[in-house]
């Protein structure tokens, strides 16, 4: 069994500049947990796997594609392969995202 407190792992530097850390990393997926701090945001992206987003906490604004919602707490979003995406957190409270990317990806993700 492998126990990871997200506290204990460091964030890494991302072209997103924002808080972003690594807490699973296998064969078969990536985990990612993101804090966003109010007025933060992802830059707009594409991810070359499909990318679940679990919001753990706070409330984001989720663009996939040319759609966009509001999600808040214990929301689960699904977004599929190859199609630009980004979240904002305009509120003004922090906001938690887990990021799972299935499978592993084996290229980079492109900023737009």
């Amino acid at each position: 069994m492998k126990i990871v407190q997200v506290k204990d792992v460091s964030s890494k530097p991302n072209p997103h500049g924002v808080d972003a850390r690594s807490i699973s990393d296998t064969e078969s997926a990536q985990v990612v947990h993101i804090t966003l701090q109010p007025g933060e945001s992802l830059k707009k992206h594409i991810t070359p796997v499909d990318v679940i987003f679990y919001v753990l906490e706070g409330v984001g604004v989720v663009e996939i594609g040319e759609e966009k919602a509001v999600a808040g707490a214990d929301t689960l979003i699904e977004s599929p392969a190859k199609i630009p995406h980004r979240w904002m957190n305009e509120s003004n409270s922090v906001t938690r995202i887990l990021v799972v990317k299935t499978p592993r990806p084996r290229e980079a993700t492109r900023l737009l």
